[in-house]
């Protein structure tokens, strides 16, 4: 680990500094014994049985009725001053948020790379690593758990962090409750939530929830409409098991305004890339997706787990490609649609104390995908004039399919009263296979479109080990390492970066492994929570851009990369309902080896900066929060500067931005009513919400919003 040292030599000594002066101050004094102490929630992200102070890793939970001042469309309403964690808002609903954590998933251009995203246990990521947050319901959302670093091993390929959302569980009477919030670009949405407990066995408490949302979008040609619906029923059975079963549709219609050049984000931040909008570049997508948890008490040491799901998503996407980009035999045109059917199943057991002061788990995880994927021209020609955002004739017809199957074993020991060993073994390995039916031959070679037929094989042993040491009963410090995996996705796969008329799935990708470290420190007291963790990611063959031109995004394999840092949380309760929160991140990811070309000007240089990551977030925000009555918050965050591209040429400015917040909740035995209003980007600061990361059209820029605001009123009914 030498490459460590110059960040060891900054950040290792403040992190002692912090160790020593935390240790003396949370001493088991009488005055700390004195502290009221809630009840210590147990996290479910790394499976280990532990409260937050006992789990050695980067662990963090939100609790959703924290946030609720919100119109409750996306998650970078909920996810705010995780440290580590890159959550960036396109102003583009025809495209996914870009989420990093650590520098892992920053390549991606659209959709969710490197992060494993779970709803109530159920994946929400794909076999091959890409996710989706678009069908995560924010009304019946409970609370979040953000893991990040070596223990996010634990969930296999793509895994450099773990986002883990559970929705409410039905409690008490029956209620209903109904809400509408409004605010700039004309947005608007209605919700509906139904709920109810049981307090019979073998009877399920239900939570219903739909809602709808429009907007006209900041941007020029940004309109958007999304039906979402969740359904969670629960039992609660005699035997002691317990049964969740969960299903959701979400339909989404969104126009897509596409990133900016410097100059046109400067002259008009507002437009669309297409001044006459002649390609019409929009997205539909419909997903329906339901799972089914079991979890099964044995005897007091012995507990079965069960999980079942399936689902079905399409997607009709038109890109803004030209008909003559589109005239190599080669290419597979500028509407890209297919259909999905996915499924799987994680099966485990539990023991405890089957030896003394040990917790053993052991498990298998299948995950399948089976695609349709097309692509049509997205012209027809009339009068040898193309009219584009129609679609035309067929360019690409294959199907896709990949799965695997993943053992894992997972086991804790406390070997001394407060010294505890937690390990990890899991086998990573994911199956691909695509079948192409659409062959063109031809007497003229140069004319031919052959069988682009092929399958291939990722497998990695991802071994994981932490050792926590429980200095006090208010501080405890960790030192962790896994070995990381992360294959390609099909979307990743789907052009070869040999030129832009090339076809044919990239099956000469590599998948990427990493060797990743976490020192960690830990106190909870008198003077609130506090983390600090310092770490570094060493990876080999990483992902990364090979660039994006004319809607064809392609990928190739970095030698080299490191990613190594510091990041800083803290939150107490100040007085009665007002709270305080701060964390800071530092992140320095860069090349640890050239990326060589033949042309010398577009070699990346080892010690380039990797493009889409910030090297410095901060953020602090207040909030007054009582259980009803008046309510307000308000909250800073800062973003360093990112960087467009690996030839780190131009870079998105640093910005910091500022949101405040009121509300007021009344309530009785049978009421509540709900009302909030909301400012964000309250001074009107002109930046870059996220970039396109080495775009071939230098359209690295997608603008946020400036000043906006919403307002909502709810009014729920108990029967």
């Amino acid at each position: 680990m030498q490459s460590i040292g110059r960040l060891n030599s900054i950040h290792l000594p403040l992190l002692c500094l912090s160790a020593c002066i935390t240790q003396n101050l949370y001493a088991e004094t009488e005055a700390t014994k004195s502290v009221q102490q809630l009840a210590p929630i147990t996290l479910e992200a790394t499976r280990s049985d532990t409260d937050w102070l006992q789990t050695p890793a980067s662990v963090y939970r939100i609790e959703q009725d924290k946030n609720q001042n919100n119109i409750g469309v996306n998650l970078t309403e909920t996810l705010k001053g995780i440290p580590g964690l890159q959550l960036n808002n396109r102003e583009n609903y025809a495209q996914d948020l870009q989420l990093s954590m650590r520098g892992f998933g920053a390549r991606s251009t659209f959709g969710v790379r490197g992060i494993r995203l779970y709803v109530d246990g159920i994946p929400a990521t794909m076999p091959d690593g890409q996710g989706q947050t678009s069908n995560i319901d924010l009304s019946s959302l409970d609370h979040i758990e953000v893991l990040g670093g070596p223990f996010s091993s634990l969930y296999g390929n793509s895994s450099g962090g773990t986002i883990l959302t559970t929705t409410k569980e039905g409690q008490g009477r029956d209620s209903i409750e109904v809400g509408y919030s409004g605010g700039s670009h004309n947005k608007g949405r209605a919700d509906i939530v139904l709920q109810g407990g049981s307090d019979k066995a073998n009877e399920p408490s239900y939570v219903i929830s739909s809602s709808y949302f429009d907007t006209d979008g900041y941007r020029e040609h940004s309109d958007a409409q999304k039906v979402l619906s969740n359904a969670k029923l629960t039992w609660n059975l005699a035997d002691g098991s317990k049964v969740n079963w969960v299903i959701n549709h979400v339909d989404i219609n969104a126009d897509d305004p596409q990133g900016l050049t410097r100059q046109q984000w400067k002259d008009n931040p507002k437009q669309v890339n297409d001044a006459k909008n002649t390609y019409d570049v929009r997205k539909e997508i419909q997903q329906t997706q339901t799972g089914l948890t079991w979890t099964k008490p044995l005897n007091d040491q012995n507990e079965l787990y069960a999980m079942a799901y399936a689902g079905q998503r399409s997607v009709t996407q038109y890109q803004s490609i030209p008909n003559t980009a589109q005239m190599n035999p080669r290419h597979a045109g500028g509407v890209i649609d297919f259909s999905r059917n996915f499924y799987g199943t994680d099966l485990r057991w539990t023991g405890k104390d089957l030896l003394p002061n040990t917790r053993l788990s052991a498990g298998f995880a299948f995950d399948a995908m089976d695609e349709d994927r097309q692509g049509y021209e997205n012209f027809i020609l009339k009068n040898n004039q193309p009219y584009y955002g129609v679609k035309g004739n067929l360019r690409r017809d294959e199907n896709n399919t990949l799965w695997n199957l993943d053992p894992y074993l997972q086991a804790s020991w406390q070997f001394l009263l407060t010294w505890r060993i937690d390990t990890g073994l899991r086998y990573s390995n994911v199956h691909y296979e695509s079948k192409d039916h659409y062959i063109q031959l031809n007497s003229d070679p140069t004319k031919n479109n052959g069988d682009d037929s092929g399958k291939t094989d990722y497998s990695k042993l991802l071994p994981s080990a932490a050792l926590t040491w429980e200095i006090n009963p208010q501080l405890s410090t960790y030192v962790s390492y896994s070995k990381g995996f992360e294959t390609p996705t099909f979307t990743e796969m789907a052009y070869p970066n040999t030129g832009s008329g090339a076809s044919g799935i990239n099956f000469s990708l590599k998948p990427s492994t990493s060797d990743n470290y976490e020192l960690g420190l830990k106190s909870e007291n008198i003077l609130g929570q506090f983390t600090a963790a310092l770490f570094q990611s060493k990876t080999q063959d990483d992902i990364v851009s090979a660039g994006t031109l004319d809607g064809r995004a392609t990928f190739q394999n970095a030698d080299k990369t490191l990613r190594q840092g510091v990041e800083l949380s803290w939150n107490k309760k100040l007085w009665r309902d007002l709270t305080a929160e701060a964390s800071y991140s530092y992140l320095d990811a860069t090349f640890d080896a050239d990326i060589p070309n033949s042309d010398p000007k577009k070699v990346v240089h080892r010690g380039n900066n990797i493009p889409g990551v910030a090297k410095n977030q901060a953020y602090i925000a207040f909030g007054w929060q009582p259980e009803a009555g008046f309510n307000a918050g308000v909250d800073v965050r800062y973003m360093d500067k990112i960087y467009v591209d690996d030839l780190n040429s131009d870079s998105a400015p640093s910005y910091t931005v500022t949101s405040v917040n009121i509300g007021y909740i009344w309530k009785n035995q049978d009421w509540k009513v709900r009302t909030y209003a909301r400012i964000d980007n309250l001074f009107d600061e002109n930046y870059v919400g996220s970039v396109i990361v080495n775009d071939g059209n230098s359209r690295f820029f997608e603008p946020a919003d400036g000043l906006n605001w919403s307002a909502g009123l709810s009014l729920s009914k108990a029967f």
